[in-house]
């Protein structure tokens, strides 16, 4: 797990500061070692720096890619091409893991930030083709997948990654990200028409050319939907992110010869991964049988790592399964320990669930206390470290979560992540799956639907009249109520953004021809509007405590599966995550696996709003309105009183008020 950065060049210039600046702002990323690689020109061998925080027995073991000089020494020397590494040592803790590496040719140079899994299945595999090995990380088979099968080795890459690689030979930079967006990778081109890459976008605030500026439309869908990452743009104009299974590639020779390459057009992404629909025929208990084989595996594969790992534990049924799965696998290999957030307030605190799960797997537990007076302490470092804002106090929990496991030495984190999104695991699954019993004419099994809903989960006989009755409606109807709802479009009264808004839809809703089956809702969930948002909090979460988390919900085998599933092995009868459910018989306390509620590391916001703070609240939206540089108005003072005097339902919206103004303030960001 590291951190990476890059920049490309017309014309050579001492661009040594800007490189090293970028590495060293994401220190926290990497803090066991630092790598920078220099090119003055497409035909000469590259400088091999090391910096302040290179290790000493790096420079001793005269690799072909060990540095050679301090980077310090080379300020003066003006190149075209920079990569920088930051490195934050999990397999082969040896001087032998440091990047920027090379093949054995020296053709191909790469930084890298990630993991992938499988590398001991493919560095096998790759011997039998006649290829050498002289360490034991994952970057090396990276390289010699590359060399041995192109562009065509991301398919066979099982992890999380986001690397930048250089061919020599071509002369061209190849950039690419994981299927689902694990780890991060953004570009921003400067205005003389350098490109810059980075594994966050802060990296780019220290360049020469650099002004923050707001993207209306991007700020828009976070304040009025509650989302981000869900396009390439990001909430900074002109900061792009690669997406979750693109890639890039820049030809340099034809960048480098000058005023006819245009970096604008030149910079276009290719798809290299698509979830696509496969329906695969399977019983329900082999369907069982697989998943259960499958997310055993893929936790295994997870534990690959030389040094420690621990878990996070909500007591939900994600988590749960992660830890006994964990358990089951580590026996006799030491006390696997585990970290929960838990509340002082009922109904927000999960800790008997994972007390269950603790006495079923004999861990060792951490729980912690999130307080508010600490939220707003470190309110100016989470924004800086989040990098966009974010949509509720949830993420303090997790951060918390993450401090507490760095505190206890762990360096590895395995995270529930990705269950919902493929197991319809949120109760919005529920009006899908009658909606599209009543697309096939099937009403009273919509009806029998509706009505388990409410039996098992606490709706009303009206609430249920009115979902089946909603679906019953033609879909232009459907669609024109919305509208007069305001759950399509929105112009709200405190925004003053107006002008460069082209679009004021609701992404998750735009598409709502299309998302009238679980499997659509499902797909755009795992790959727009839910799971990517959610792993940019958990990687910016986790790298500021120096810890790699990952996911193994997340594993595409597993994925690939249940997105094919009936949808009834998923959802039905108003039980949600029913194969997983199932393949979890023999693994869960029977109480986890037949949990019904749902929260995983929430936060009392509503109560810190509405009793414990309001007025803390209410002063903290006023500054976000003036730090707002008229954005905001007065208006969103107006609502934020009507929630907090429940005048008008509680959201996040007030939250959502304060982390923008935060975010503002911290990135200098001109509106």
């Amino acid at each position: 797990m590291c951190g990476i950065s890059g920049f490309i060049s017309f014309q050579p210039q001492p661009a040594t500061s800007m490189i090293t600046s970028m590495t060293r702002l994401i220190r926290h990323r990497g803090p066991d070692d630092e790598g920078f690689l220099l090119f003055e020109s497409p035909y000469t061998p590259p400088l091999v720096c090391g910096g302040e925080n290179t290790p000493s027995a790096v420079y001793a073991t005269r690799l072909t890619y060990s540095p050679t000089r301090r980077v310090d020494d080379a300020s003066e020397t003006p190149v075209i091409l920079a990569l920088g590494h930051r490195r934050l040592s999990i397999l082969d803790l040896s001087p032998a893991g440091h990047q920027p590496m090379c093949d054995s040719t020296q053709r191909y140079w790469v930084v890298y930030n990630g993991e992938i899994y499988n590398h001991l299945e493919l560095r096998a595999e790759l011997e039998t083709l006649g290829h050498q090995f002289f360490t034991h990380c994952d970057t090396e088979v990276l390289l010699a997948a590359y060399s041995q099968w192109g562009e065509a080795s991301l398919n066979r890459f099982n992890g999380m990654f986001a690397f930048l690689l250089y061919d020599r030979t071509s002369q061209t930079l190849f950039a690419a990200r994981d299927r689902f967006g694990i780890k991060p990778l953004y570009y921003w081109i400067a205005p003389d028409g350098s490109i810059a890459f980075g594994s966050e976008i802060k990296q780019f605030t220290v360049l020469p050319g650099w002004q923050a500026r707001v993207n209306n439309q991007r700020v828009y869908d976070f304040l009025v939907w509650s989302l981000t990452d869900h396009t390439e743009e990001t909430c900074f104009a002109g900061v792009y992110q690669i997406r979750p299974g693109e890639s890039l590639r820049i030809d340099c020779r034809s960048y480098w010869q000058g005023p006819t390459f245009n970096p604008k057009t030149a910079l276009a992404t290719q798809r290299w991964y698509k979830l696509d629909q496969n329906p695969v025929d399977l019983s329900f208990e082999e369907a069982t049988e697989q998943v259960h084989a499958l997310l055993q595996d893929s936790v295994q594969l997870r534990l690959r790592a030389d040094v420690p790992v621990g878990s996070c534990l909500s007591g939900g049924l994600d988590s749960s399964s992660i830890v006994c799965l964990m358990a089951q696998l580590l026996q006799g290999q030491g006390t696997q320990q585990t970290f929960t957030a838990c509340a002082d307030v009922d109904g927000f605190d999960e800790r008997h669930w994972a007390e269950t799960v603790v006495a079923h797997t004999g861990t060792t537990p951490h729980y912690l206390y999130p307080q508010l007076e600490n939220l707003w302490e470190i309110l100016p470092r989470l924004t800086w470290h989040q990098d966009e804002p974010f949509a509720s106090t949830s993420i303090y929990a997790q951060w918390s979560v993450f401090q507490a496991a760095h505190q206890a030495g762990i360096t590895v984190m395995l995270d529930g992540q990705g269950s919902d999104e493929q197991f319809c695991g949120y109760h919005p699954y529920f009006n899908t799956l009658i909606r599209e019993y009543v697309q096939q004419g099937r009403l009273w099994k919509a009806w029998q639907e509706a009505n388990a809903v409410r039996t098992i989960h606490g709706t009303s006989k009206n609430q249920q009249f009115q979902v089946v009755l909603g679906m019953l409606l033609p879909q232009k109807l459907q669609n024109y109520g919305r509208k007069l709802l305001g759950k399509t479009t929105w112009h709200p009264n405190w925004l003053n953004l107006t002008e460069e808004i082209t679009d004021y839809h609701n992404p998750c809703q735009r598409d709502n021809n299309r998302l009238d089956s679980v499997t659509a809702f499902s797909h755009q969930q795992l790959c727009t509007t839910n799971l990517p948002m959610l792993l940019h909090w958990e990687d910016r979460n986790s790298m500021a405590h120096h810890i790699e988390a990952r996911v193994p919900f997340v594993d595409y085998r597993l994925i690939e599966l249940v997105y094919n599933l009936p949808n009834t092995y998923k959802i039905s009868n108003g039980e949600t995550k029913r194969v997983l459910r199932s393949a979890m018989q023999k693994v869960l306390p029977e109480v986890i696996r037949q949990r019904r509620d749902k929260l995983a590391f929430v936060t009392p916001e509503e109560l810190w709003l509405r009793q414990e703070q309001p007025e803390t609240f209410r002063q903290s939206v006023a500054e976000a309105i003036e730090q707002s540089q008229g954005l905001l108005n007065s208006s969103a003072l107006t609502i934020t009183d009507k929630i907090i005097n429940g005048n008008s339902p509680f959201s996040s919206l007030p939250w959502r008020f304060i982390s923008l103004g935060g975010w503002i303030e911290a990135f200098k960001v001109k509106i």
